[in-house]
């Protein structure tokens, strides 16, 4: 399986499809909820707050499978990514534009830490290398979710 490559560019000519009457081919976000939680995830790559919540022991098995070519299932169902959460903007172009910024942030982060490592509640610490393959198995598991690719 090909996955989007993480760059903002690429990423906007795939969102250019997308409209917020855009109904999904599965689950029931809405097109500016899934805006909103790829942005979600973006902060969560810059920072710490959230907890691991596997066993340590799972970390390796965990990241093996993030490098693998293995999509995200369908109907996946998270504790810190509450479908129920308000939406933050007040339509889908300023969603989006969030998006872009928070984009920006997080490449501007790497850059400015080029060894950091952040926790991601099932993957553990995860250097830039492998957040930008989280993003990108996440990014084209939502845009198939719209018929976006």
């Amino acid at each position: 399986m090909s996955f989007i490559e993480p760059n903002i560019e690429i990423i906007l000519t795939h969102l250019n499809q997308l409209n917020a009457s855009k109904k999904p081919l599965w689950g029931t976000m809405n097109a500016q909820r899934m805006v909103e939680h790829l942005i979600d995830l973006l902060l969560i790559s810059i920072d710490n707050k959230l907890n691991l919540l596997i066993k340590e022991e799972e970390i390796p098995k965990m990241q093996h499978l993030l490098e693998s070519d293995r999509t995200m299932p369908k109907e996946l169902e998270v504790p810190f990514a509450d479908k129920n959460t308000p939406l933050r903007n007040d339509e889908l172009d300023l969603a989006i534009d969030e998006l872009v910024d928070t984009f920006l942030l997080f490449e501007e982060f790497f850059e400015k830490n080029p060894s950091a490592r952040t926790l991601h509640p099932y993957y553990g610490k995860l250097n830039f290398s492998q957040w930008k393959r989280l993003h990108s198995k996440h990014i084209t598991h939502h845009f198939e979710q719209f018929g976006l690719i």
